[in-house]
């Protein structure tokens, strides 16, 4: 068989052919080499990917040395500092296991820096068993010093702790961690999975985390900053057309940086590699790139996978990130919003609190969003709306004397139409969400726009095209939001905001260190740290004509929010009209004199309401515990109204004996309940009468409608008597409950996807049916039926002179992974439908013409 000789720099290498040595090819052996005889940016991406990583990231540690660590398990999740310092603790090893779910442990991490590190940047790191998911979603801690002072936040992608920029020899550390176990409820993807893990009832005391170590290290500053160039220049090498040049001369010089290092010695050759990279980082921009404006951030929910509790300390332990860096980045903007956070903050953490006014009086903290919390924008009714800026903004005016110019809602799941007439009333300008990325059909058109509102309010608006608020800043993100920005040839701009959220500890160090490389870097877009309104106000000058979105901005995905716990929407509603009645008699007691208005009180309950409109909580996509202190809290919220409300109508009554009705109305009423027990038909029309249908059931009339209903309780015939007209469609019957599979393919919480209409059960089959009311002011049947292990009980009801049919249903729903629906098919044709939001009402199609109208 012939043979073939591979040049190469062994001139005695020869190999057989393809069949005898395996399929090598002297193609294959020369992109093994790196040589030019054919395109090898392969072997050398990946060869920079390997020694990054193996190699390069590990050596920015000359030395280590091992600390001792004791450990302390904590009765509660959160016990002061000072107790905490002063409790008894034993010796944990790495590799131990530790906490439980939800428990606390106190780590005591002491050492002594090597007289050898006299001189040398000495970090402390800690790892408390940190994973691959995502920082914020497993356990977390904040280091304290001796005295029981803030230091910092421990996360996995910021777990080191600053000991000295200059070590003095055998200089003693002393660091105390508050270490939380929070259990991981992520599934393989990161999304989060059903899980007995969200309560503390059923979450099992088995500890969750191994130990990993905490060590002393000798920061090698040169090769830290080695890191961050190959990374920032790999990153964009990759991201780079493969036909341009600038793509291969930055392939090359990564080349040759890395032949100047020895792998085994990294130190030796940093910085002989830094300079021949140092030409590649030196190229400016075009003049044409795309300009960025990168915002610190860290998104932290106020609840969702933790609790209301946990999250005071997630914002404590990022807050104290945040410090922390500033102290030695000065070039970091932060953009923090919610003033519930702050609010805890100042409740919890006071001295963190003064830290974080001094930054915000510098510009360094920007207080952002004008909202109590970051609310959902469709549940919440009209006044809660306005109560969540009005209170938001009259924190940031009071506690640091700004008013937010933008309204930041980067993570609610569709944002009502009313929205931008509340943001200008509210004296802010600006809207900022980030999720309409997630839309699971449509991709929304626009990037920066204009946002008109039901009342023709309009506020500019900005969707970053980096489809992320928590971004790192590598080479790829900025690609990606180059590449989908909607706006080339009439904007120029689009804003980035940076930082792991939900506890993952906000911006770091390395993403300030990419910012700094890609300022002005050929191939890349321009980057600036700014603030959100330098963004806006650069943006809205360059574009004044951007295109209007007229009404909601709908998010089509998470439509399961409308109706998941439904005890928290119903406590939400509640809530919602007691404290208008509050307000509403105590001002009218107040004014007629010899009355305490309960102003205190009053604020202090509707910022409880407030919080739990918090846009995890409110739609019930949060874990069991959130769910249940959320119908708790509502429970209270709406005893302490009660109080209130009887106590001003006591006072408004006075002494006499004659009985009074209080009309919260906007409008006269005659007094006449519209459901619920002890109602009263309004006087006049016809009688209201029952007789018995042929066949089974009973047919209702009152002059105004007919209703028939057969044996098992279904609406078989609906007449309207003015108009002549039979509104059930032929064929078909009304008050069918139909039950539905409940299993979206992700986000269990959050979403309905279409598919659930391809199987139903329709629920038809009654199990009594009796006349319990027998007019003449009203007539009543009573249907129960029982499926699984549910049971529904329902009352039809028709009123003298009433032109609509009353149901009133109480459902005992033990089923799992269904879902209930009811089904009144009338014979109506419309195109649309009117539905109503707070202030107005918005049409929405009922037909599927566009992918539009589908996904609505």
């Amino acid at each position: 068989m012939a043979t073939s000789r591979c040049p190469s720099e062994n001139s005695d290498a020869w190999l057989g052919s393809p069949e005898r040595s395996g399929g090598t090819s002297c193609l294959a052996i020369n992109k093994l080499k790196g040589t030019d005889v054919h395109d090898d940016r392969v072997s050398i991406e990946d060869r920079v990917s390997r020694m990054l990583e193996t190699r390069i990231r590990p050596a920015r540690h000359r030395h280590r040395s091992v600390c001792a660590v004791r450990a302390w398990s904590a009765p509660g999740r959160s016990t002061p500092p000072a107790e905490a310092i002063a409790a008894s603790y034993a010796p944990l090893e790495t590799g131990s296991p530790w906490g439980a779910p939800w428990q606390t442990t106190w780590l005591e991490i002491s050492a002594e820096v090597p007289a050898t590190w006299a001189g040398g940047r000495v970090e402390l790191l800690v790892d408390l068993g940190f994973s691959a998911h995502s920082p914020g979603f497993q356990a977390e801690g904040l280091a304290y010093d001796r005295d029981g002072r803030i230091l910092k936040g421990i996360a996995p992608k910021n777990n080191w702790l600053l000991v000295s920029r200059s070590a003095r020899p055998g200089e003693a550390v002393l660091v105390y961690v508050e270490a939380a176990a929070n259990p991981t409820i992520m599934g393989s993807d990161d999304l989060p999975m059903p899980t007995l893990l969200g309560d503390p009832s059923t979450a099992g005391d088995a500890p969750l985390y191994r130990f990993e170590g905490a060590e002393l290290v000798l920061v090698d500053e040169e090769v830290a900053g080695l890191v961050l160039d190959v990374e920032v220049l790999d990153g964009l090498m990759r991201e780079l057309s493969v036909e341009g040049p600038r793509r291969h001369e930055i392939l090359r010089s990564l080349e040759r940086a890395l032949d100047l290092l020895d792998p085994s010695d990294v130190a030796s050759g940093a910085t002989a590699a830094r300079a021949e990279l140092a030409g590649m980082l030196a190229r400016r921009a075009t003049a044409s790139a795309h300009r960025m404006s990168a915002v610190g951030h860290a998104h932290i929910d106020s609840a969702w996978l933790w609790p209301l509790a946990e999250t005071v300390r997630k914002c404590a332990r990022t807050f104290a990130n945040v410090i922390d860096l500033m102290e030695e980045h000065p070039e970091l903007v932060f953009a923090c919003s919610q003033a519930q956070q702050y609010q805890w903050m100042k409740e919890h953490y006071p001295a963190l609190f003064e830290k974080i006014r001094e930054q915000v009086k510098a510009g360094r903290w920007v207080p952002v969003g004008g909202m109590w919390v970051e609310a959902d924008t469709n549940l919440p009714g009209g006044e809660a709306l306005v109560r969540q800026l009005v209170y938001g903004q009259r924190f940031f005016a009071q506690e640091f004397g700004t008013t937010c110019e933008e309204v930041w809602l980067p993570d609610c799941f569709g944002y009502s139409g009313a929205l931008p007439q509340l943001v200008r009333l509210a004296g802010a300008r600006y809207f900022l969400t980030q999720k309409i990325s997630w839309n699971q059909t449509n991709r929304f058109p626009h990037h920066s726009f204009y946002w008109e509102g039901i009342d023709g309010s309009a506020v500019f608006a900005h969707f970053p095209p980096v489809d992320t608020y928590n971004a790192e800043l590598m080479p790829a993100e900025l690609a990606h939001a180059v590449r989908t920005y909607a706006e080339h040839g009439r904007g120029t701009r689009s804003l980035v905001p940076f930082g792991y959220g939900d506890g993952g500890g906000g911006p770091t160090r390395e993403m300030l260190g990419r910012a700094s490389r890609l300022a002005d870097l050929e191939g890349a877009p321009r980057l600036a740290i700014e603030s959100p309104a330098a963004f806006f106000h650069a943006a809205e000058a360059e574009y004044p004509d951007a295109p209007r979105w007229s009404g909601e901005i709908y998010l089509e995905l998470h439509r399961g929010t409308y109706t998941s716990q439904a005890g928290i929407k119903r406590g939400n509603r509640a809530c919602e009209h007691l404290l208008r009645e509050a307000e509403l008699w105590s001002a009218t007691a107040a004014i007629a004199g010899g009355f305490d208005y309960a102003y205190d009180e009053i604020e202090s309950l509707w910022k409880t309401v407030l919080l739990n409109q918090f846009h995890d909580i409110i739609p019930g996509s949060s874990i069991a515990e959130v769910n249940r202190e959320a119908v708790a809290s509502y429970a209270e919220v709406a005893e302490r109204l009660e109080v209130l409300v009887g106590r001003a109508q006591r006072h408004l009554a006075g002494n006499g004996e004659t009985e009074l009705s209080f009309n919260a109305a906007p409008h006269p009423r005659d007094g006449v309940q519209a459901l619920g027990a002890g109602r009263r038909a309004p006087a006049g029309g016809v009688p209201a009468t029952a007789r018995s249908r042929e066949g089974g059931g009973y047919v209702l009339d009152n002059g105004e409608i007919r209703v028939e209903l057969d044996r098992d309780g279904l609406l078989v015939s609906l007449v309207d008597h003015l108009a002549e007209r039979e509104l059930v469609a032929p064929g078909r019957v009304g008050n069918v409950l139909q039950q539905h599979r409940d299993l979206p393919n992700r986000w269990d919480a959050w979403d309905v996807d279409s598919f659930y209409r391809n199987v139903r059960e329709d629920l038809v089959a009654a199990e009594a049916l009796e006349l319990v009311e027998h007019g003449p002011d009203e007539v009543s049947v009573k249907i129960t039926r029982a499926f699984g292990a549910s049971r529904v009980s329902e009352v039809v009801s028709l009123q003298r002179g009433a032109k609509c049919l009353l149901f009133d249903f109480v459902v005992d729903w033990e089923e799992e992974e269904r879902f209930l629906k009811l089904a009144f098919p009338f014979d109506v044709q419309a195109s649309s439908s009117v539905a109503e939001i707070q202030f107005g009402h918005v049409e929405r199609p009922t037909h599927t013409n566009t992918s539009w109208e589908a996904a609505s």
